[in-house]
């Protein structure tokens, strides 16, 4: 202690102390000391393909909001927990991040299974969650049908409904014509999201010029695809349009070993990740797949900055729910300054407000006298898709054309069909 201090402790009355120590600089103002920091709670499927991105995506991004003073000086501290992919797993660590890690908003997976299972938790506990890639319908439908109760969850990904249609626009504009497609078999894993989205595909595949010959949905633990490959041959579509995220790479190395003769489009979450085709020793040649991004693709100034950074930090490219946690994170820290708070419901209300141009396009959510509530609004002008294809070892842009950097390339067991 300075000769100063002690003859203010010595000399000065005691209501009048505290003032003078702190001129002297031996007792820290609150306004001096370091902002309570803002808690961010990430729980993902930290094995699985898809999942993996999602943390890695939302670290980088708080360390460029932090890098760059924080929210109003307060510094994104981001807290993970690893589901193992399983919903009772995904419940206990959201109780954990809210009740003891004290955290102000969660990130939360891309299994629609998962994330029904966490919306009452987040209900109950009023913690703002934001899911970066479940689809399913049911999420949004239930913050709508249940405002009151479900307002604290977002659905950060497009439904079930919007995927199917963007499945359906890019098959319009670019498959039907080149493969002069005019038949469909739908091949989708059986699971919550799958649900809507092959009932929307059976509504908007027939009005881009398809139609459906051929259903068949199968438990996602399938490890055997040659009936289901048999049974579709057997109908001679054109065209194989996929609903699958959960089931791994076995219905692609078959559809690859076995030379099917069908191209095969549609929602493959493992295709959208770099390490597809070295997880399928290059069986994915010629997979079409649509996605919200790819590497390389310029949806915005943003798109290829992130993906760039991503694959030089982790060493791969990262897969759609990793540019939707990304952007999750980012627009999270923007309404979180827009509330000047982390308070539940005011962050909620701001989140709302949402009007963010993002590395997937430019974000926006349905209120909530709309039917899905808090998603992602889809079309033009706002989120979109792309049509990628694997060639060679890498994902190519194939649709739109505006943003497209290659053309479709015909697998060799694939014959363009006969008018």
């Amino acid at each position: 202690m300075s000769e100063t201090a002690r003859f203010v402790a010595r000399h000065a009355p005691l209501r009048r102390r505290l003032p003078m120590l702190l001129a002297a600089g031996l007792i820290v103002s609150g306004q001096a000391r370091a902002a309570d920091p803002i808690k961010v709670g990430v729980i993902a499927e930290a094995q699985s393909v898809a999942g993996a991105s999602i943390p890695q995506a939302v670290q980088l991004a708080a360390d460029e909001i932090n890098a760059k003073g924080g929210v109003d000086g307060r510094l994104i501290q981001i807290v993970t927990y690893d589901d193992k992919s399983s919903a009772s797993d995904a419940v206990r660590a959201f109780q954990r991040a809210v009740s003891e890690d004290k955290v102000n908003l969660v990130i939360a997976s891309y299994i629609s299974e998962v994330v029904l299972a966490l919306m009452p938790w987040a209900a109950r506990l009023k913690t703002p969650m934001i899911t970066p890639g479940a689809a399913s319908n049911e999420i949004s439908v239930a913050v709508h049908k249940d405002y009151a109760r479900n307002k604290y969850v977002f659905h950060g990904y497009l439904t079930s409904h919007a995927l199917a249609q963007a499945v359906c626009d890019s098959a319009k504009d670019a498959l039907v014509g080149l493969l002069k497609a005019k038949t469909a078999a739908i091949m989708s894993e059986d699971a919550a999201w799958t649900r809507p989205l092959d009932a929307a595909y059976e509504e908007c595949l027939p009005k881009s010029g398809l139609t459906i010959v051929e259903h068949v949905r199968f438990s996602p633990d399938t490890g055997d695809f040659t009936p289901i490959y048999n049974k579709i041959e057997a109908a001679k579509p054109d065209l194989i349009v996929t609903g699958i995220a959960h089931v791994g790479v076995q219905p692609t190395v078959q559809w690859q070993n076995q030379q099917v003769p069908i191209a095969m489009t549609g929602i493959s979450g493992q295709a959208t990740s770099s390490s597809f085709w070295a997880n399928t020793n290059g069986g994915t040649q010629g997979v079409l797949f649509d996605s919200v991004a790819l590497p390389g693709v310029a949806l915005t100034e943003k798109t290829i900055p992130f993906a760039e950074a991503f694959t030089k930090r982790f060493g791969g490219a990262p897969s759609y729910a990793g540019y939707m946690a990304y952007d999750a994170m980012h627009y999270s820290a923007e309404a979180i300054k827009r509330a000047g708070s982390t308070e539940a419901d005011k962050l909620v209300d701001a989140l709302e407000k949402t009007d963010w141009v993002g590395t997937v396009g430019h974000i926006t959510f349905y209120g909530k006298d709309e039917t899905f509530t808090h998603s992602i609004k889809y079309g033009p002008g706002l989120m979109t898709s792309v049509l990628g294809q694997w060639q060679n070892g890498k994902q190519v842009a194939i649709w739109p054309s505006e943003v497209a950097n290659g053309k479709l390339v015909l697998p060799p067991a694939v014959k363009p069909a006969v008018q």
